[in-house]
Formats: structure tokens, sequence, C-alpha cells
């Protein structure tokens, strides 16, 4: 798919401020409400644009930890990434599952309130999840950049 420069005006519009209307990105992309609405339907339609989401942000709701756990799994087992993906997924904490070819096998994203709860979730929920061969956790300390939109 071609994008040109109207579409990718809407798109950086659309990604500066998720929640403007559809009026108010024409205004600012400069071109006919009915222009716009009609771009952004047919972006939405070819799948380029997937969704417009709420982004909560978790610290102001009181979790101060974030740990990164990069897991290799047995891989003996046969079910050993479904088993382990299953489980994870029932892990409130957990942010994000993600997959890996190479010496890592998954990592997982997780939250906490303070270290006390995070040794808790650790404890109780992360070493109890399936088919582990080796585990390592990496806190995050800061985050400098943290884009989801690549330019356009």
């Amino acid at each position: 798919m071609q994008l040109d420069d109207t579409d990718r005006r809407l798109l950086r519009h659309l990604l500066d401020d998720p929640s403007a209307s559809t009026a108010t990105i024409a205004e600012r992309t400069g071109v006919a409400q009915a222009t716009a609405w009609r771009r952004l339907e047919r972006l939405t339609a070819q799948g380029i644009i997937r969704a417009q989401e709420a982004v909560i942000d978790w610290r102001a709701m009181g979790y101060e930890v974030e740990v990164s756990l990069r897991f290799s799994l047995d891989k003996t087992a046969p079910r050993a990434f479904d088993d382990f993906i299953a489980a994870a997924r029932e892990v409130p904490e957990v942010l994000a599952i993600e997959t890996f070819l190479g010496r890592i096998d998954l990592r997982l994203n997780v939250i906490a309130r303070d270290m006390a709860h995070w040794q808790e979730i650790y404890r109780e929920k992360i070493l109890t999840l399936p088919h582990i061969a080796d585990i390592e956790a990496l806190m995050l300390v800061s985050t400098i950049k943290d884009a989801e939109a690549l330019p356009v």
C-alpha cells in the first residue's frame, strides 16, 4: 500500500492526538472533513490503522516496579511454549509476552506496586510457570524513548 502525503499527514495528526475528532484532524491536516473521514476509513479497512486505544499509565495507578524477564524453556516438553504462554496470560501483572528466536525463547514484562509485591509475584506466579529452564531478570531503571509509531 502506497501512502501519499495527505495520508501521512492524517496519520501524523492521529498519532499526535488519537482522541481528536475527524473534524479536528481534517482541520489540522488541511483537508475537508469528508476527505479525512474517507481516507481514515480506507486506512482502517486496509489494516494500516488497527485501533485507537487508551494508554493507561500504570505508574499513576501505583505500580512503581517494572521487570523484564527473559526465559529459556525446557524444549524437551512437546507443549512447552503453549503451556507456558497459556499460564503467563493468567498472571494479571504481565503486561507483555513476546517470543524470540535464539538463546532466549520468551520475554515477559511484569509490573508490581513495590519490591515486596514484586517478590510475591515472582515467587507465587512467575516461578510456578511451566517448563522454565532458565530465567534472567532485568529491572527497568528509566525509559528514554517509548514510541509505538513509525515516522510517517
